[in-house]
């Protein structure tokens, strides 16, 4: 029985947010004036097992730098936009080009520029720490602050749900 109020089985796609979801809201600048983000190793292990389970994963952010891409394209992740304002346009796009109906998708999101990409999929997800109108409209408020844990703890549910949480051939490697 998940503690996410929802039917995960239905979840085919989950698209992720990075800055406050997948790295703490606080980053450190470098003297460059690039931001040197953290990245959460249980998040990554949880990552990549969903994307060889067959789930499809995307990161949908208006940050850039050097190293994003990589990091997630490393963990099998293949739908990667980085710089983008306007998140519920390449949402409305990343879905049509895989043939995602709302109710097969969520997105996990923290703050006020994610709210349109939240009301258009089924289980809108947002970290703890979230800004407070973010989790007003999210149907799932994780127990993990943005950068600690965030993805491991939805995925680990959902993949739960499809048997492929310590019950599958790939579950123990990387």
């Amino acid at each position: 029985m998940s503690k996410i109020d929802y039917p995960l089985g239905k979840l085919r796609a989950v698209a992720f947010d990075i800055d406050g979801v997948l790295s703490p809201s606080t980053v450190p600048m470098g003297d460059d004036g690039v931001p040197r983000r953290m990245v959460n190793i249980k998040d990554g292990y949880a990552m990549q097992l969903a994307a060889r389970s067959g789930l499809l994963l995307s990161i949908m952010s208006g940050g850039r730098g050097a190293g994003l891409r990589e990091r997630y394209e490393a963990l099998g992740l293949k739908d990667i936009y980085l710089g983008c304002g306007e998140k519920i346009e390449v949402l409305k796009e990343w879905m049509e080009r895989h043939g995602l109906t709302p109710e097969e998708v969520a997105f996990v999101g923290d703050d006020i520029p994610d709210i349109p990409a939240m009301n258009h999929v089924g289980l809108p997800v947002a970290p703890r720490d979230g800004a407070h109108e973010v989790r007003a409209v999210a149907r799932y408020v994780t127990r993990a602050d943005g950068g600690y844990g965030v993805a491991r703890e939805l995925l680990e549910e959902i993949l739960r749900v499809r048997g492929a949480w310590l019950d599958s051939a790939v579950a123990f490697g990387w």
